[in-house]
């Protein structure tokens, strides 16, 4: 079952459109990647769905409920972690996510198991009576997030959650993530960091002056832009080399001999690298390094839309 479901989504500023006629499905238990340059459409897609924004036409259901019909059943079924840190600085961090969780009618011993429970979840629980002015700001992302999950909401929104913080803090978020899903939820995820969205996403749709102009998983996208890999292998000599033998390996496409670099072409659909090294040694071919080039998601989005994702 699909838990979100966008059909003809269109929103407009004046003659300026920011999202074009949008369509796409989000099924229950994804990690759903959702990567766009600035000024793609992609927040003003992500404001719409959590119902921050009106849409100028289009329909959007949360668990086949429609959000502007059932609107409170949309609002309780979706937990939305903003780009910009919202937490209240004057609180602290149990009384931010009680003042949160309490907008969804939770109440009484029920709330505070839920508020504990969100705490350490996000690790935060030692610090439940600390104000998060002295946190640091990969603690106050922990913080937004527990806030958007102490209600259980099924669907997650997480717009850019590791912006601006120090690598231990996004490892522990990125777990969170995953621990998040394999717990049931569903996860929109956006990111400005190509390598998070790789990791963690197990499906991806990349936007563009308001329309998806690719979506599948990170394979299908991969291989839009090319369907072969480089393997760059630096060796001692290469007097012992037999380009023959090499290209009789099951994926090969190609082989170039620059100097000591041995460049093979393959089928990135081919796992022939143990195969290739092994000849060489078969070969007494030594060894100094080994670069496989395939294509990442970067080399996609630069291929599709041009710009960098943060342009």
């Amino acid at each position: 079952m699909n838990i979100l479901e966008v059909k003809n989504l269109t929103k407009k500023y004046g003659d300026f459109i920011a999202v074009d006629n949008m369509s796409l499905s989000v099924a229950q238990g994804e990690i759903f990647g959702f990567l766009g340059a600035n000024g793609a459409g992609k927040s003003t897609t992500i404001h719409i769905i959590s119902s921050l924004i009106q849409s100028t036409d289009g329909q959007i259901s949360i668990l086949g409920k429609d959000i502007h019909k059932f609107n409170k059943f949309a609002k309780m079924n979706i937990g939305i972690v903003p780009q910009d840190i919202a937490i209240y600085e004057n609180l602290t961090a149990y009384e931010n996510v009680q003042f949160f969780a309490g907008l969804y009618g939770l109440r009484g011993a029920e709330l505070h198991e839920r508020v504990m429970e969100a705490l350490h979840f996000v690790g935060l629980s030692d610090k439940a009576k600390s104000i998060p002015g002295s946190f640091s700001g990969g603690m106050k992302r922990r913080l937004n997030i527990a806030c958007a999950i102490a209600h259980r909401p099924k669907l997650i929104i997480m717009d850019e959650p590791t912006v601006g913080i120090d690598p231990q803090s996004r490892n522990y978020i990125l777990a969170s993530v995953r621990k998040l899903n394999e717990m049931g939820c569903t996860i929109i995820y956006t990111s400005h960091y190509m390598e998070e969205v790789e990791e963690i996403c197990s499906r991806i749709a990349i936007i563009d002056h308001g329309k998806i102009i690719a979506e599948g998983t990170k394979e299908q996208l991969k291989a839009i832009i090319t369907d072969t890999k480089d393997i760059w292998i630096e060796v001692k000599s290469t007097q012992n080399l037999n380009v023959e033998k090499v290209k009789e390996i099951s994926g090969v496409k190609a082989i170039q001999v620059e100097e000591n670099i041995v460049k093979i072409n393959s089928d990135t659909g081919v796992n022939n690298l143990n195969k290739i090294i092994q000849l060489f040694m078969n070969l007494d071919i030594e060894i100094r390094s080994v670069q496989e080039q395939a294509p990442n998601l970067e080399m996609v989005f630069l291929t599709l839309t041009g710009r960098k994702l943060r342009d």
